[in-house]
């Protein structure tokens, strides 16, 4: 596998350096080095061209610097668009775009995490915790920095999850569950009997907690993220659940029949953009897709498979209720229940928001489904 490196020419001589980006970013084919002296409108336009900006400036004035670029490229107006499905590709476009020019303001790294600038963080566990040992120096976005920063105190702080009485502590580029309806509705939905679950696509591994807390003897959890598993595990032996919750990596089911099958796949079916958004964007339903039509061959008689999932993709234009509806019936399954709740977060209130008259009206649900 070839090492991605980022060249650039410093005091009239060729260098060159590893090059990280957690988004899957490619490195700027062109790089200049930058300072204090760099005025915010010029680092806007070079960002826009393409240009990435190597730092060798004191690092909190890269910081004002990343916020002021912000702001100009916030700052650009949107088209008019006809539907929601047009807004939704609009915005995540701008988002793309928003992405490309703030990742351009560069940090450099030593061996070891370490930052060579003035006033820098230590941030070398928060990036060992991310990426690993670091052997060689290497070049990274500041934008992408401060998000790791961002999450390694997630982790350190955790989530309140009133429904375990207790915090969840996502680790770096995980799904954080902070939406918390999702865990209402699997806390209070009466449980089919049996005495052992599967929890499809675990994550944090808080439904799987969620479960065996509500008296599941034994859970298996699977996921195919390497730090998903990591993560689980670390929550459910900080929980003390260890020993009735097993974490195994799966593509979707572990072998096995059981009278309970919970899955909260991404919710969207669009292509992501990083890494990062597969919690977010599910290509083409894939999973959604593959958890439906593997559910009569992992359930028990009267055995109960748990859909988690947003209608949001409905209100976008992205999949209709008649298209899940379909999925579900040629799947060999039948709706038992269907459990509703609202959105409590921030955005579903925010008129500002470009997806607003979408969000307002988004319902999550929780689809009680048995085999046909």
């Amino acid at each position: 596998m070839t090492v991605p490196e980022i060249r650039w020419e410093e005091n009239q001589t060729p260098h060159s350096a590893r090059w990280r980006s957690e988004s899957g970013a490619a490195p700027p084919k062109r790089v200049v080095v930058a300072d204090d002296t760099l005025t915010a409108d010029m680092a806007y336009r070079q960002a826009c061209e393409g240009v990435g900006l190597l730092w060798r400036g004191d690092f909190q004035n890269a910081r004002q610097l990343l916020q002021a670029m912000t702001r100009r490229v916030d700052k650009r107006p949107r088209k008019p668009v006809d539907t929601l499905l047009d807004a939704f590709n609009q915005h995540r476009q701008i988002q793309s775009q928003r992405a490309r020019i703030l990742g351009m303001l560069l940090i450099p790294f030593d061996a070891g995490h370490g930052i060579p600038l003035r006033r820098a963080p230590d941030a070398r566990r928060a990036c060992e915790e991310a990426h690993g040992p670091a052997a060689e120096p290497y070049v990274a976005s500041l934008r992408e920095l401060l998000g790791l920063i961002g999450a390694f105190e997630w982790r350190k702080k955790g989530v309140e999850i009133p429904a375990l009485n207790a915090r969840i502590h996502p680790h770096y580029g995980v799904y954080s569950p902070l939406r918390g309806e999702y865990i209402d509705l699997v806390a209070r939905t009466p449980m089919p009997r049996g005495s052992v679950a599967f929890d499809v696509g675990t994550g944090t591994g808080v439904l799987a907690a969620v479960i065996a807390r509500r008296g599941g003897k034994r859970v298996i959890a699977t996921d195919m993220d390497p730090r998903a598993l990591a993560c689980a595990r670390e929550n459910l032996e900080r929980l003390g659940l260890s020993k009735q919750v097993e974490v195994v990596q799966a593509d979707l089911f572990p072998e096995g029949r059981v009278s309970l099958i919970v899955c909260n796949p991404p919710w969207l079916p669009a292509r992501p953009s990083s890494p990062v958004e597969h919690a977010v964007y599910d290509p083409d339903s894939r999973m959604l897709r593959g958890f439906l039509n593997g559910l009569t061959a992992h359930l028990t008689p009267n055995g109960e498979g748990w859909l988690i999932l947003s209608d949001l993709a409905e209100h976008l234009g992205l999949r209709s209720r008649e298209a899940l509806l379909e999925m579900i019936s040629q799947a060999g399954l039948r709706v038992i229940e269907r459990i509703d709740t609202h959105p409590t977060h921030g955005r579903a209130q925010d008129p500002s928001d470009p997806l607003h008259a979408a969000r307002s009206k988004e319902v999550t649900s929780l689809w009680r489904l048995g085999a046909a």
